[in-house]
């Protein structure tokens, strides 16, 4: 296809979730949920091929900047408003959105189009100064971390220092003239790192953040999660432009992240977080901590009746688990995203059965959405519940399992260091992803179960615990404070129950997971009726079994291990390395083999003793 006849640009009503590789994951959800008749806010997508062509030519692709003004150009006719105008202004949001969700790529930009002559356009027209100054903040904020690439500890600094002088605990606790300080010392901070004033043309933000998200895809954090991931490298992202709704009007206002079914645990409810007066990055930051999406309910009955109308749709229609992301604006519930949620290897086995027996999947496609790898992080020991350790502190349970380790207190420090460690923040970020993968688990002070360290620890089964608020943590001086005095500091061993939410000074006893013990045949019979997770397992292996067309033949190479592999399922043993029988401590008795090869061999045996099991033993798999 020609450039003349080649299009890069996409109404969010243009397209659907099966465009995944043109529109990006999120672009094709957003076209899934405007043709449903879900509330979204109007917006455009900009293609992968679009991006896939910058990285190959090092400049957009001839035709692009005349199709996004077209595109802009039909939203502000939607919206009866112009980008950046002086009067009432029309803001737009820019996020990165490539086919698989992965952290790592340029964080959203907020509030695009404001400058020195709409922010007082947005306060007259929202009839709220307050509002209008702090999201003159965010934009600058956001614009100035994640598209001039400068450092976002200057800007939380600069916040720092303004709440001190103000006597404010909190970002919302600052009045408009407080803020119009934060904007002055965020342009000079924009001034002095690059060079040039921040951007006043509101089609010129527009332009730089687009070439941003085309770039980030090739960030080192990105290449190492999608190498961690096995996802390709050249599939490029889209960049998702979508007119703003504000979360950050008031207390009627709000911003939040739900679940249809609980991503940690699979139980059907209500799952999420709220945060009241906020934009959506304040809830997957964790700067602030929200409260539990029950809350909702209290706080604005009608929006949390129509949000969990619209979750029930997306979850018949997409037939799985879906996190959404939405805004509530002075009432009214807008719609900004949904996907197909990450979920824990528990929640994985209990939500193909459950939409198993709800008749949304069958056999086949529920045994597609467990893997062995996620069998295996079922089989991980667990905390022994017998233990007298008391906590020290407990947060809010994020992604099961048992973990202990050396504390650390940064990404570079995860990685370097040898042996298992904890990573410990106040909050991560995406630049946190390398220190994830090397840590065992991960423990914040800050956020909730949709927070960033959440959702990403989840799709990696870690451990996690986040909104641990009574420790206070300094990332500086290494170490954190517990509330009854407990000082840990780096290297010291503490230990994470992503179950429970508790935290533990030094090391705490574990036990067998009880999937181990059902496969063992050790597992008392009312534990095994009462587990769902052990229900689902024992479900979808004997499905596994009927289905299946391979034989399993185990390596084995002691009696012990070619027991074991019976006892989990195996048909008989495949490989069984004689050489590995010369590690260890070895068997002697009268009228067996020496090492040298002299003296008879028992009839039937091998040469070391190593029964084989019969092929033709019974698996013992017992439907629950």
């Amino acid at each position: 296809m020609s450039d003349a006849k080649r299009r890069y640009v996409y109404g969010f009503a243009e397209g659907d979730k099966d465009h995944k590789d043109l529109l990006g994951g999120k672009g094709a959800n957003l076209a899934e949920m405007t043709n449903l008749g879900l509330p979204v806010p109007p917006g455009f997508t900009i293609t992968t091929e679009a991006c896939r062509r910058y990285l190959a030519d090092g400049q957009e692709p001839p035709g692009l900047a005349e199709e996004i003004g077209e595109h802009l150009e039909r939203l502000e006719a939607e919206r009866g408003l112009r980008l950046g105008a002086a009067e009432d202004p029309m803001l737009v949001s820019v996020r990165s959105g490539a086919k698989y969700s992965m952290p790592g790529m340029m964080e959203t930009v907020l509030d695009l189009g404001l400058n020195d002559a709409s922010v007082d356009g947005l306060a007259a027209a929202s009839g709220d100064e307050r509002f209008a100054w702090d999201s003159y903040r965010r934009l600058i904020q956001m614009f100035g971390a994640t598209v001039l690439g400068i450092g976002a500890t200057r800007f939380t600094a600069a916040l720092d220092a303004v709440k001190q002088s103000r006597g404010a605990a909190r970002d919302v606790d600052l009045d408009a003239d407080a803020l119009r300080g934060v904007v002055a010392d965020y342009k000079a901070i924009v001034r002095e790192s690059t060079g040039r004033d921040f951007p006043q043309d509101p089609r010129e933000q527009l332009d730089m953040a687009v070439r941003a998200v085309f770039a980030s895809w090739n960030t080192e954090r990105a290449r190492v999660y999608r190498g961690r991931e096995r996802i390709p490298h050249d599939l490029g992202t889209a960049v998702n432009v979508m007119s703003m709704v504000y979360g950050n009007l008031g207390p009627d206002s709000g911003t939040g992240v739900a679940f249809t079914r609980d991503p940690a645990t699979g139980a059907p409810g209500v799952y999420g977080d709220y945060l009241a007066n906020a934009q959506g990055e304040d809830v997957v930051a964790g700067t602030r901590t929200p409260v539990p999406l029950q809350e909702l309910e209290r706080i604005d009955p009608a929006s949390f009746d129509e949000l969990q109308i619209a979750m029930s749709i997306l979850e018949d229609h997409y037939r799985d688990l879906c996190d959404v992301e939405f805004t509530i604006e002075r009432g009214k519930l807008w719609m900004l995203q949904t996907r197909v949620g990450k979920r824990t290897a528990a929640a994985a086995f209990r939500m193909a059965v459950q939409f198993l027996d709800d008749g949304l999947i069958d056999v086949k496609e529920a045994l597609g959405r467990v893997t062995g790898e996620q069998l295996v992080q079922l089989m991980f020991p667990q905390f022994d519940p017998r233990s007298h350790a008391e906590p020290i502190a407990k947060g809010v349970p994020a992604s099961p399992g048992a973990a202990v380790g050396a504390a650390v207190f940064d990404s570079a420090a995860a990685a370097r260091r040898d042996g298992p460690v904890i990573l410990v923040r106040r909050e991560t970020s995406p630049d946190d992803l390398p220190g994830i993968i090397a840590a065992e688990g991960v423990l914040t002070s800050r956020g909730g179960k949709t927070s960033h360290a959440a959702v990403v620890a989840r799709g990696m089964g870690k451990t996690c615990v986040v909104g641990a608020d009574a420790l206070e943590v300094d990332t500086e001086r290494r170490e954190f404070t517990a509330p009854d005095g407990t000082v840990v500091r780096e290297g010291d061993l503490i230990s994470i129950d992503g179950t429970t939410g508790a935290v533990y000074s030094g090391t705490i006893d574990v036990v067998p997971s009880a999937v181990v013990e059902y496969f063992e045949g050790r597992l008392d019979p009312v534990v095994r009726r009462r587990d769902p997770v052990v229900q689902a397992v024992s479900r979808l292996m004997i499905a596994a079994d009927e289905h299946r067309r391979l034989g399993v033949h185990a390596n084995a190479d002691t009696p012990a291990d070619a027991k074991r592999a019976r006892r989990f399922g195996a048909d008989g043993i495949g490989l069984c390395r004689t050489e590995h029988m010369f590690l260890g401590e070895r068997r002697r008795r009268s009228g067996a083999v020496t090492p040298h090869g002299k003296g008879p061999r028992p009839p039937g045996r091998g040469p070391f003793s190593c029964p084989i099991p019969s092929l033709r033993t019974p698996v013992p798999w017992t439907f629950l």
